[in-house]
């Protein structure tokens, strides 16, 4: 039983499909799913009516909006994670979630607006409220595993929100292609409301949990509670390594998905079908190697994959860039059909696809090792603290990516960059294994 009250896995945990169908983990994954499909069906609509909306004359100054756009969502993360850690750990996580869903419903009306009018500067502040809830909801999504499921199946509970939250960005995402493309418009304004109730109805069904530490006074000073949360996860050794691994997955991540339209449009001369389909592969690589990653660690708690992980993105990395066209592509931009009629294009959606499957063989293990080995008392703190420090490395990459593309640099040379980056990653991952592979406090693992 766990703390809550709630009936767990036994020895040898559940499968995938027994443990989707319980309620004790079924609810949880529909509720995130369905946000994170709201959150990017507004998000991309916005980055694609800026990539698509800009001329060719416009071409820097899209690129280096875009980015921009993706900060504006994440620096509520810089902001509220610490106060959020803090409510998750003194409160029944599962009501939390509940207050916050019920709180998407007027917002989804908000953005339902915005697009019905077209309005981009609408959209951009839904953006950010939409970053607000997200920042509340992330420590709560990933604390309230450890009480939900059983030691054995913590790998495949993470490995399923992590594939299905890629796979909820990629259908957010054929949303947000329908928003900006203002086909069926009213259709999609509808569908993220109707999305926006499902979650709330579905998070009714959370068991709940019982507080995992005693109320204490809130800190609403922003800056004092984050160095607080930062500082104690730094005194955790695996779950602050763990936090740094994290966020450099995020940090690369976020300069390949806010870079594709760009990279589609002016790199290849592709159309809003062909980032779409890059979307799709990357998207669903992830997924792909994230359930991988849980096959090959069999349930167990080792951070055995991770530099493998680093490896792949790298070298995957490198090769996109020597596969990518030296010149900026001109004329008429290619349909989905031309473009996959052309050779070398396999070559880069083959990157794009070994990109992502290595990312999910790098990250789900580091988020198991971050629950499995944070105190349960601290453990919401120490996930908030993982996505200040997540939206650190974001806001980095993006003031980075603007930087860089204002000096000149190419899209494929940032994934260059990237990709050599990750290398050096990969590296220091290997060497940290030893003290990544100690068990972790208060749980199993099976020996390794």
């Amino acid at each position: 039983m766990t703390a809550g009250g709630v009936q767990r896995g036994g020895p040898r945990g559940a499968g995938a499909s027994a443990l989707l169908g319980s309620r004790r983990f079924g609810p949880l994954f529909a509720a995130q799913f369905l946000s994170a499909f709201n959150d990017n069906a507004v998000k991309n609509a916005l980055v694609l009516m800026i990539a698509y909306g800009a001329d060719a004359a416009a071409q820097r100054s899209a690129q280096i909006l875009i980015p921009l756009a993706g900060g504006l969502f994440i620096l509520p993360f810089f902001l509220c994670s610490a106060t959020a850690g803090q409510l998750a750990d003194q409160h029944d996580k599962a009501r939390l979630i509940r207050l916050i869903k019920a709180t998407e419903i007027p917002l989804m009306l908000a953005a339902a607006a915005g697009v019905l009018l077209g309005s981009t500067t609408a959209l951009l502040g839904v953006l950010f409220v939409m970053g607000i809830e997200a920042a509340f909801l992330g420590p709560l999504k990933y604390a309230i595993l450890p009480d939900l499921l059983a030691p054995n199946e913590l790998l495949l509970g993470n490995a399923l929100v992590e594939a299905g939250t890629f796979v909820a960005i990629l259908l957010g995402t054929i949303a947000g292609v329908l928003i900006a493309g203002h086909y069926g418009a009213a259709v999609v304004a509808g569908l993220i409301m109707m999305v926006a109730l499902a979650a709330w109805t579905t998070s009714l069904a959370i068991p709940a949990t019982s507080a995992a530490a005693a109320r204490s006074r809130l800190e609403w000073n922003l800056f004092a509670a984050t160095a607080r949360v930062i500082a104690e996860a730094a005194h955790q050794p695996i779950p602050f390594r763990s936090i740094l691994g994290i966020s450099w997955f995020w940090l690369a991540g976020a300069v390949y998905l806010s870079q594709f339209p760009a990279y589609v449009r002016f790199s290849l001369g592709g159309q809003e079908a062909v980032v779409t389909l890059f979307l799709t592969v990357f998207t669903l690589g992830i997924a792909l190697g994230s359930l991988l990653c849980s096959r090959i660690l069999g349930g167990r708690i080792t951070a055995r994959t991770v530099p493998w992980g680093a490896f792949g993105i790298g070298l995957f990395s490198i090769d996109l860039w020597l596969a990518s066209p030296t010149a900026v592509a001109g004329g008429s931009l290619a349909e989905l059909s031309a473009f996959l009629a052309t050779p070398t294009h396999w070559r880069i959606i083959g990157d794009l696809l070994g990109i992502a499957v290595s990312g999910g063989i790098f990250i789900v293990p580091l988020y198991v090792l971050l629950q499995a080995a944070s105190p349960p008392a601290q453990r919401a703190r120490a996930i908030a603290a993982n996505n200040v420090i997540n939206a650190a490395g974001m806001v980095i990459a993006a003031l980075a990516t603007m930087a860089l593309i204002a000096a000149g640099i190419t899209v494929p040379g940032l994934f260059l960059l990237t990709g050599a980056a990750t290398l050096v990653v990969g590296a220091v991952f290997w060497r940290l294994l030893p003290n990544l592979a100690l068990a972790p406090i208060g749980c199993e693992t099976d020996g390794t």
